[in-house]
């Protein structure tokens, strides 16, 4: 009976030890979730002219200033830099950006914000952003709305000549035309 009693014991052990060495553990939700913004926007759409994969800090009573300091270039999100891809051949400013994927960077100011296409991928914050690598720039005006968003957010509409991107954040608003 004993023996019956420590072997089952030891399958029990044995059984519950092989769980938890071939258990997944997964991570809690970021607190700056990763989203998708393109354009069109429906899901339902495949065929997409421009799509950016972006992380979407929350200001959390936090100045905007704080988080995207004027003057320096910004991953335009949280964690990774933003990931724009262009399905098609597009103009940022007078400058052509060839089909394909790219960094999106912003450096933000008061009145203006700049937006920079660079072809660095798979990076991580802008601490290793290099100019060098910029494919195309253009300084657009920064607007002030009523409405105040607590997360980052971006959004894109059809323009006459294109597509314009909209970059949102507490009550500042920023609006970087792409043209065909």
């Amino acid at each position: 009976m004993k023996q019956k009693f420590i072997l089952l014991f030891a399958l029990a052990l044995s059984v519950m030890m092989s769980d938890s060495l071939y258990a997944q553990k997964f991570s809690d939700l970021d607190k700056s979730p990763m989203d998708v913004a393109s354009y069109p926007s429906s899901y339902r759409v495949s065929d997409k002219a421009i799509k950016v994969t972006y992380s979407r800090p929350q200001l959390k009573g936090r100045e905007l200033s704080s988080l995207a300091q004027p003057g320096k270039v910004w991953r335009t999100g949280a964690n990774e830099a933003a990931e724009l891809t262009l399905y098609t051949d597009m103009k940022l400013g007078g400058t052509t950006v060839k089909a394909g994927t790219y960094s999106f960077f912003t450096i933000p100011g008061e009145s203006e914000w700049t937006a920079i296409i660079s072809s660095d991928v798979n990076v991580w914050g802008s601490y290793s952003y290099d100019e060098s690598n910029d494919v195309a720039k253009i300084t657009v005006p920064a607007t002030t709305a009523k409405e105040s968003l607590e997360a980052f957010s971006i959004s894109f509409t059809e323009s006459d000549s294109g597509v314009d991107m909209h970059l949102g954040w507490g009550t500042t608003r920023v609006k970087v035309p792409f043209t065909k």
